[in-house]
């Protein structure tokens, strides 16, 4: 009996695996190419920038420079959480990121829904178009807008209420009616750039489908609540955890402009997490505490990402990010 010698191909797989890796990448060199200013960017602006997280341990100063300043450990994060500024500024950023996030994709799934149905094609390119332009409005100019509209004495609102009879109403100086105007205002600026993220998830429907149901009967609340909608489905839930991933980052030229820097008769109800940054680092000088607060918004969302997804990979595996 003849006995055959098998060797292992294991060094050579491995070794073609290997191979196969530069090749795929030289076989998408151009697409590779596309991505390098992404990657260069995030390189620069998001990587090279880590080393400064040091500095939310430390008492900075600015003779001495970051890694030269006196070590203080966790001194920075345990006043922030004795002068009770961490979890006041933690509860409005929350709040007003879950109200956006809530409000915004129903607006936005709705509207995309109506566009949907939409025979049209005109009227349907046109009401895109103008729910598409608030997008392209700057934080800026929206603040203007609205202290045109909510100025006490030249605003449009009380030279309205004056013309009918009724007492001005004094917008800046009443903190209860400005998360109202804050997310009223987002909502407005951003329901037309995320419908058009729906409603291109819509146009990936096959129409096959939607007539076939419509030929069985179904009317169109009956297609849209067993075909359309879960559809959405993927689309909802990967943007839910990009969302939740900036749970602890607010809109800070949005909320600047519309505020004000300086007006601290509003600050229980708006203000959140970079302006409060922004008001240690440009009016304190305080850059430790800064950090402390931006170290804390990042942790925190990173963790609330990993928790979405976790929980979402037990609801529904296939939609998960990881």
């Amino acid at each position: 009996m003849k006995t055959v010698t098998v060797q292992s191909q294991t060094p050579i797989i491995e070794k073609q695996a290997k191979l196969s890796v530069f090749k795929r990448m030289w076989k998408n060199r151009t697409l590779l190419l596309m991505c390098m200013p992404a990657i260069i960017f995030f390189a620069i602006f998001a990587y090279l920038p880590m080393p400064g997280l040091y500095l939310a341990f430390v008492n900075y100063d600015y003779s001495l420079g970051i890694f030269n300043s006196a070590f203080v450990g966790l001194d920075n994060f345990r006043f922030l959480v004795m002068t009770g500024d961490l979890w006041k500024l933690t509860f409005n950023t929350i709040a007003y990121n879950l109200a956006f996030i809530v409000l915004g994709n129903f607006l936005q799934i709705a509207v995309a829904i109506m566009l949907n149905e939409l025979t049209s094609k005109w009227f349907k390119k046109v009401s895109q178009t103008i729910m598409f332009l608030p997008h392209f409005i700057s934080a800026v100019l929206i603040g203007l807008l609205a202290y045109n509209i909510l100025s006490y004495d030249y605003g449009v609102l009380n030279s309205f209420l004056k013309m009918i009879g009724m007492d001005p109403v004094q917008t800046y100086s009443n903190p209860a009616i400005w998360p109202y105007i804050i997310v009223i205002t987002f909502l407005w600026q951003s329901t037309g750039y995320g419908s058009i993220v729906y409603f291109a998830a819509i146009m990936g429907l096959d129409k096959s489908i939607l007539e076939a149901a419509e030929i069985d009967g179904a009317n169109a609340f009956q297609r849209i609540r067993h075909i359309i909608i879960p559809w959405l489905k993927p689309t909802f839930i990967i943007l839910l955890l990009f969302s939740l991933g900036g749970v602890l980052k607010g809109n800070f030229g949005l909320f600047y402009n519309l505020v004000g820097a300086n007006n601290t008769m509003l600050y229980p109800t708006t203000d959140i997490i970079e302006t409060y940054v922004f008001r240690t680092l440009m009016t304190n000088f305080n850059f430790s505490l800064g950090s402390a607060v931006s170290l804390y918004q990042s942790v925190f969302g990173f963790l609330i990402v990993i928790i979405a997804n976790w929980i979402v990979k037990k609801v529904s595996p296939e939609n998960s990010l990881f």
